[in-house]
């Protein structure tokens, strides 16, 4: 199976694709770090691909995406996955230049993957879009409203986006649950470290990924067990 994952450097994307790859599957994957793209290279050589990109920046995934596609086999998953946490505050307090980041890496970004690889898949009439969500797109708490906003953004975006897709083809909303990483610790540094960390949840969360199909779209799941 050809994978398309974005935020492939660390956390769950990073997680996810050293899973999937054990899976034997062909993992496309990008980040922003370049120092994380640059191990995933040196660990994982062809057909593996990985390469730095903002996935806010449209014309850098224009050109990702059209490497990515050039040999022509159409993506059977994709995974959009990266994702900014604001730092911690009431939303008035969240600076304008915070807030718009984070709705251009976990918004817009989705939206400019999407415009990149889905085309060749409906073509294909085949394939599952996995957008990452969170329970926070599904509930709120205080201190996280710009997340929020952008994980129900996320859940609305995917759910009318499978609308549009043909017979045979699924995009889901998942949530993750509450697994020990970066973000976490952002938001929660108390108490992070009592949840699972990101390989054992890989374990749970790429077979599940790896059975979705038609059945599922436009479905909110969760990955079993990982519930938040």
């Amino acid at each position: 199976m050809k994978i398309i994952i974005t935020g492939v450097t660390r956390g769950l994307g990073r997680a996810l694709t050293e899973e999937f790859i054990r899976l034997g599957h062909t993992v496309i994957g990008c980040g922003r770090g370049s120092e994380g793209v640059f191990d995933l290279r040196m660990r994982h050589g062809a057909p593996h691909s990985f390469d730095v990109v903002d996935v806010a920046n449209a014309t850098k995934v224009g050109i990702w995406g059209a490497r990515a596609l050039a040999f022509g086999e159409t993506p059977d998953l994709l995974i959009n996955n990266a994702a900014l946490m604001n730092t911690p505050a009431p939303l008035w307090k969240v600076p304008a230049e915070e807030f718009a980041h984070l709705v251009n890496v976990n918004i817009t970004g989705v939206a400019n993957v999407i415009r990149e690889f889905v085309p060749a898949m409906v073509a294909a009439k085949k394939g599952v879009i996995v957008n990452l969500s969170s329970g926070w797109g599904r509930g709120v708490s205080p201190g996280v409203a710009p997340y929020c906003a952008s994980k129900w953004a996320v859940e609305g975006l995917t759910k009318a986006l499978a609308q549009d897709l043909p017979a045979g083809m699924a995009a889901v909303p998942l949530n993750p649950g509450v697994i020990d990483t970066d973000m976490l610790r952002l938001c929660w540094p108390e108490g992070a470290a009592n949840h699972p960390k990101a390989g054992a949840w890989a374990k749970v969360a790429a077979p599940f990924i790896l059975q979705l199909g038609a059945k599922d779209n436009g479905a909110s799941l969760s990955v079993p067990h990982f519930e938040d």
